[in-house]
């Protein structure tokens, strides 16, 4: 109940996904209404496809990542970064995180896409923007953390590369320019974060050196 009072967007968005990519877990019909197809997009069909492909997942383990990492960041940004703030960071993101896909499979009859990521990259990389020294570690090795700022360094990193080899399903372009998104747009709405950025790289440089 606290989030509901000082997260109600994230809440909305946590609780809204859920649902409905459990609804699509069960109906071919809406599964097939909601995951972007390029395709079609580019040609101006099923538009929308853009935002509802982000609330339905592959299957329980896909959302169940997302949900996660999502509920890790998202709750504690919101009061932060504040709440119809954080519902533009969202979905604007999850918008951009996109347009590049539809670009670039746009011959492609074949492809379909679907997933948070690329709105959940994009709070992950607002949250590193007000904490980049704070510790973020992987899900798949308990124990290790890195200071936010690297894991967003080799995040992006990664990405690139992933999405340049195409040797997966996963759509790592929707991870980068998610995450991209997420940083222009926290600066944009809020510009002092990077002075804030700066200063705690840093002091936190300053202390290692001392």
């Amino acid at each position: 109940m606290e989030y509901l009072q000082t997260a109600p967007v994230a809440s909305f968005i946590f609780a809204f996904t859920i649902l409905t990519s459990v609804w699509a877990f069960y109906s071919d019909n809406i599964y097939a209404q909601l995951i972007l197809h390029p395709f079609s997009v580019y040609r101006g069909q099923r538009v929308y496809t853009v935002v509802s492909s982000g609330f339905i997942h592959a299957d329980i383990m896909h959302l169940l990542f997302n949900m996660l990492s999502f509920s890790f960041f998202a709750f504690g940004l919101e009061p932060v970064l504040g709440h119809w703030q954080f519902g533009v960071l969202y979905f604007v993101s999850l918008i951009l995180s996109d347009l590049p896909t539809v670009y670039k499979h746009k011959n492609d009859e074949w492809y379909h896409s679907l997933g948070a990521s690329g709105a959940v990259s994009a709070v992950i990389f607002s949250y590193i923007l007000y904490s980049p020294v704070s510790p973020l570690g992987l899900m798949l090795i308990p124990g290790f953390q890195m200071p936010a700022v690297v894991f967003g360094v080799l995040y992006l990193i990664y990405c690139n590369y992933a999405a340049k080899r195409a040797a997966d399903n996963i759509n790592h372009d929707a991870h980068m320019f998610g995450a991209l998104s997420g940083l222009l747009i926290t600066i944009a709405l809020h510009p002092h974060v990077v002075n804030g950025f700066i200063n705690q790289i840093t002091e936190k440089v300053q202390s290692w050196m001392h």
